[in-house]
């Protein structure tokens, strides 16, 4: 079974589905972990290096947080908006992190999850009419957001060998009149690419000066190689057109928690909290106060990040001595996040997508599992996960460069 197609899928008008969701497509990701669950379901031996998820487990202390917490009641509807001893530790956190103007509790939403507050704040901000400019490749559920706000995706693609990162010249090149927004990942899904504090300023400078809002998904800011990754609020001279997310998924391996937040100016904070008390209302309660816990610890928290992103630091550099030896392909430096992005165009030079074909051809006949570029508009690259074991992330790029060198006839 191809994987191409399952990505590319679309609702028809034959199935009676509204115009509201008739051009949505299914999570890439998403896709390639359902096969892969599949294949090994029939017995095969997969290495799953598609999804975007720590394979560590929450660490303890947090773990009977939420223990403690549910024994003590914690199973009630909270404010829409969140708990204040948490809004208020990750105002904290913010401020701390970024050394702003002080972030208060009242510019601090709690979603379920940050895919909910990335969801929140496009369909909040942007409408029909609207371009959103989204430097590319990108997470693809960006695309779909802002499809769904009914406003225009416009994709902004920086130079490979910058690592895709863009530039205010490249945003300049791709805006219009129409122009309302931007979207900025760092460090960035699917590339590991992280933006300096100067890149992130004349980005900034330029949404400013073109009234434009800024959209900065940071949920990956403290997976970062080279020293914190710099956070948006630490460059930005007013706040009020700039909207952060973040939350406590990847970090602290709390994925399955659902606890993400949007912090932005009081008016669009209210406006947000009124939106999700007509959707989901209140995250969960007890993953509330487990993130509480998180980031009230700072001690144990930071012992337990270090710990991973040493983990993340030592699974990449094993990949990078492999793919980086002579005649090897081209891959991304990952300064952050715990993904590679791999050129594998020569395998097919041809092909509008070669990436997908390579994709299924990997997990088909290798069993290894990864996701095609085109799920993040660039079709001739693949993305690997190197959120898992080291010894599979070695062995799933062995497989990778064999099947590479015998297509390109090595």
């Amino acid at each position: 079974m191809a994987i191409a197609p399952i990505i590319l899928r679309r609702m028809t008008s034959a199935q009676s589905v509204s115009g509201n969701v008739a051009q949505l497509k299914e999570s890439a990701t998403i896709a390639v972990s359902q096969r892969a669950r599949a294949l090994k379901a029939q017995g095969r031996q997969i290495i799953d290096l598609g999804a975007g998820e720590p394979d560590f487990d929450t660490p303890e202390f947090i773990r009977n947080a939420a223990k403690k917490a549910l024994d003590e009641g914690a199973t009630r509807y909270t404010a829409v908006e969140g708990i204040l001893p948490l809004r208020q530790a990750i105002a904290d956190v913010t401020n701390a992190h970024n050394a702003c103007e002080t972030v208060t509790p009242a510019e601090v939403v709690v979603t379920t999850g940050s895919k909910q507050a990335l969801f929140n704040s496009c369909f909040a901000l942007f409408g029909e009419d609207d371009e959103v400019l989204v430097p590319t490749p990108a997470w693809t559920s960006y695309y779909e957001m802002i499809d769904l706000s009914r406003a225009t995706a416009v994709p902004v693609e920086g130079q490979a060998s910058r690592g895709f990162k863009v530039t205010a010249d490249d945003l300049e090149r791709h805006a219009t009149d129409s122009t309302r927004g931007l979207m900025l990942n760092s460090p960035c899904n699917p590339t590991g690419s992280v933006y300096t504090p100067d890149e992130l300023s004349d980005l900034v400078r330029l949404a400013a000066e073109r009234n434009w809002w800024v959209i900065s998904d940071e949920i990956y800011r403290r997976i970062a190689y080279d020293g914190p990754a710099a956070g948006l609020l630490s460059v930005a001279r007013n706040r009020e057109r700039v909207v952060v997310i973040d939350g406590m998924a990847k970090s602290f391996a709390m994925t399955g928690w659902r606890i993400g937040w949007a912090i932005a100016n009081p008016n669009l904070a209210r406006t947000l909290t009124a939106f999700q008390s007509h959707t989901t209302s209140n995250a969960t309660t007890v993953s509330q106060y487990a993130a509480l816990e998180a980031l009230k610890k700072k001690d144990d928290a930071e012992a337990a990040i270090e710990g991973m992103v040493g983990e993340y630091r030592r699974r990449r550099d094993a990949a990078l001595q492999l793919l980086r030896a002579p005649g090897g392909p081209t891959v991304v430096q990952p300064d952050g996040a715990f993904y590679l992005f791999i050129d594998v165009q020569d395998t097919d030079p041809d092909s509008e997508d070669a990436g997908s074909a390579f994709t299924t051809r990997l997990l088909e006949e290798h069993g290894v599992a990864v996701v095609p570029g085109i799920a993040f508009r660039t079709p001739g690259w693949i993305r690997l996960s190197y959120a898992a074991a080291q010894e599979s992330v070695v062995e799933g790029v062995r497989r990778i460069l064999k099947l590479r060198n015998t297509l390109i006839g090595r």
